[in-house]
């Protein structure tokens, strides 16, 4: 699926081609309809009360955030196939954790970029609180993280495997 490491975010080629294909939607048709849309509400005079015309400007702003974001995404994206089963917990691999040791409290969850999220298992980033309290630890290993609440939580590390997507 995805993943990040600082700099680099790592794709299947399926998500490169879908990511790809959203930025050219975006880039091309999509760009030109909303200028048009700016220009037809500019026509209608004042611009001080026209709320088409705000509103027209406002989507072409957000519209060219998410250009940038994903041009700057696969301009550092590594297009490849998942990671090595190396059994150490890192982007692109399925992880099972059981919380505070409890064996029957457990969860299981992909470590990627959110991004280009999994329909089949959730995803949690390698930069949220606990993608970077269970990264680089192996199966049997605990790890501690921060909850939203300030407090401490830890997980066991049960499973490592590689997406299979």
């Amino acid at each position: 699926m995805t993943q990040t490491s600082d700099s680099v975010t790592w794709l299947t080629q399926e998500a490169y081609n879908q990511l790809k294909a959203e930025l050219e939607e975006l880039s091309g048709p999509a760009r030109a309809a909303i200028v048009r849309k700016i220009d037809e509400a500019r026509q209608e005079g004042d611009l001080k009360e026209n709320a088409g015309y705000h509103a027209a400007r406002e989507e072409q702003g957000k519209m060219e955030a998410r250009i940038r974001q994903l041009t700057q995404l696969l301009e550092t994206a590594k297009v490849g196939e998942a990671p090595a089963d190396t059994g150490v917990v890192a982007p692109g691999m399925v992880v099972t954790i059981a919380f505070d040791g409890d064996p029957d409290d457990t969860m299981t969850f992909l470590m990627a970029s959110r991004e280009y999220p999994s329909s089949d298992v959730e995803t949690y980033s390698p930069q949220s609180p606990l993608g970077s309290g269970v990264n680089g630890k192996k199966v049997g290993d605990e790890a501690e993280y921060e909850l939203p609440n300030g407090k401490k939580a830890s997980v066991r590390i049960l499973a490592v495997k590689p997406y299979q997507g």
